[in-house]
């Protein structure tokens, strides 16, 4: 019988263990070594990066959206409240035109390169392409009327202060809820410097076009009551 010697496998030397750093102590306040306070911040977006997103399809032409200061707002569905007080108030505007304005109605309004909103009817001077190359500044505008529902917080709080600091002569927020209207004048760099609320029974004038005068009563929604006056259904 043949035995046969196994040699032992040759020692692999063991590598020393990787050194790891040291970590750093946290900074010591005694020290005067303090981390910089960073806060995020939104991405704001331009008019022109706006444009762009809709037509690159990111933005759906289905998509009520607003641009305002840089922002991307979605707009609530419009109800039948907010949708019949809008035909109601324009029908009124209309009855009052003259060729010293166009009404345009949920059109968009070019208030500087990071807002374009769209309000709900803004009483704008004439101009001869009838604003087919360019939308109108806060410059062509007389004013502006948002009718205001369910967005009534936004719009009479920063909305309309955001047609004040661009410029526009005049915002009428239709405060459906509280059946009045709130009228904002004297823009400036912080947005209107004068709110009135005026209720039915009263008038309204536009500074812009002094002349014309407008009734509380004419401009809101009709009454409960009236309404059913008006449809001839007696309750029962």
């Amino acid at each position: 019988m043949t035995t046969t010697q196994i040699k032992p496998p040759p020692a692999v030397a063991t590598p020393a263990p990787a050194a790891v750093p040291a970590l750093s102590p946290p900074p010591d306040p005694a020290a005067g070594i303090t981390p910089e306070p960073q806060t995020p911040e939104p991405r704001k977006f331009t008019v022109a990066e706006y444009y762009r997103m809709a037509e690159g399809g990111i933005l759906g032409p289905e998509e009520r959206v607003q641009l305002i200061e840089g922002e991307i707002i979605v707009m609530p569905p419009i109800g039948p409240l907010h949708a019949g007080s809008l035909d109601g108030s324009t029908s009124i505007f209309y009855r009052a035109q003259d060729d010293r304005f166009y009404i345009r109605t949920q059109n968009p309004l070019r208030l500087d390169d990071g807002s374009e909103p769209e309000p709900d009817i803004a009483l704008v001077r004439p101009r001869a392409d009838r604003y087919t190359t360019a939308h109108p500044t806060p410059a062509d505008t007389f004013a502006v009327i948002e009718v205001s529902n369910s967005t009534l917080e936004y719009d009479r709080n920063r909305k309309a202060h955001i047609y004040g600091r661009a410029g526009v002569a005049q915002t009428l927020v239709l405060n459906l809820p509280e059946d009045c209207i709130e009228n904002f004048t004297e823009p400036g760099p912080q947005g209107y410097g004068r709110h009135t609320i005026h209720r039915r029974g009263d008038k309204i004038r536009l500074v812009a076009l002094p002349d014309l005068e407008l009734a509380v009563e004419d401009l809101l929604p009709p009454l409960p009551a009236a309404a059913t006056e008006e449809s001839g259904d007696d309750g029962g």
